[in-house]
């Protein structure tokens, strides 16, 4: 217990300094105790960080709910079907392309910027909200960890009794096997939403719009600025705090669903 309290603390202090830091006046980050509260002036930050730039920063949040809700829920509905089809059908291949699929969970994604953006570049989709969305919905471990909870939790026999019942395979999936991978797809969503809410690479290669950055690149633009404008640190420092309580949020709402043995005693 001892050592996990010294980890949460570790863990932890990044985010209390960041709260501390975002209720101080921007002359109180340098002249008062980094852990320590001063004057608090939260409110006036925030109104600050919404109205900076004609609101700019509200147009990024848009940006990364839209980019992380969507892709993560599109990734996700796309791994629970490949996933389940891998677990459940028998075709020729199914091994070879599991091994590929595989091959991609290694692969670093900072070396797949420069081809997606040779790709997109060549179809004239650089520099809108499909060039970050597109790649987003890919999730080769989506996938695999939907094929390892479709094979420990979905029975066989429920499945041919759906079948028998006159159910398509589409309605067997969303009837049957859906309700039953819920805790491996909230994971898999999770996953996805943390990866694209924080993603930053793949954005920086592809746009150069600010209207459609998201909350990362913002940030690192506003960061670059602080040399000419000093003022903007406070204002990276309370969007940094904003940018980091939707995954919070998230996370909350959706630990509920992170229940094992859903099919239990559902043959008998």
């Amino acid at each position: 217990m001892g050592l996990m309290l010294l980890l949460a603390v570790y863990f932890l202090l990044p985010v209390y300094f960041l709260v501390v830091a975002a209720t101080k006046p921007q002359g109180d980050l340098a002249a008062t105790n980094g852990l320590a509260f001063s004057h608090f002036n939260l409110f006036d930050n925030l109104h600050t960080l919404f109205t900076r730039s004609d609101g700019i920063f509200g147009r990024w949040a848009l940006n990364t709910v839209l980019y992380a809700v969507l892709g993560a829920a599109v990734g996700t509905l796309i791994s629970a079907l490949c996933g389940y089809a891998l677990a459940k059908f028998e075709f020729r291949g199914r091994e070879f392309l599991f091994s590929v699929i595989l091959g991609g969970v290694l692969v670093p994604t900072t070396a797949l910027a420069l081809p997606l953006f040779l790709l997109f570049s060549a179809t004239g989709l650089v520099n809108t909200y499909l060039a970050v969305f597109l790649p987003s919905i890919v999730s080769p471990f989506g996938v695999y960890l939907a094929r390892i909870f479709a094979n420990a939790s979905v029975p066989q026999e429920l499945i041919e009794s759906a079948r028998l019942d006159g159910a398509g395979e589409f309605r067997t999936f969303f009837s049957v096997a859906f309700r039953l991978m819920t805790p491996a797809l909230v994971t898999i969503f999770l996953f996805q939403f943390v990866a694209i809410w924080n993603n930053f690479f793949l954005p920086m290669v592809m746009l150069q719009k600010e209207s459609l950055f998201p909350i990362t690149l913002g940030l690192y633009e506003w960061n670059g600025q602080t040399a000419r404008s000093p003022l903007l640190q406070e204002s990276i420092i309370t969007g940094s705090l904003v940018s980091i309580l939707p995954v919070i949020v998230v996370f909350i709402l959706l630990q509920r669903f992170w229940r094992t043995g859903l099919a239990a005693g559902s043959l008998k």
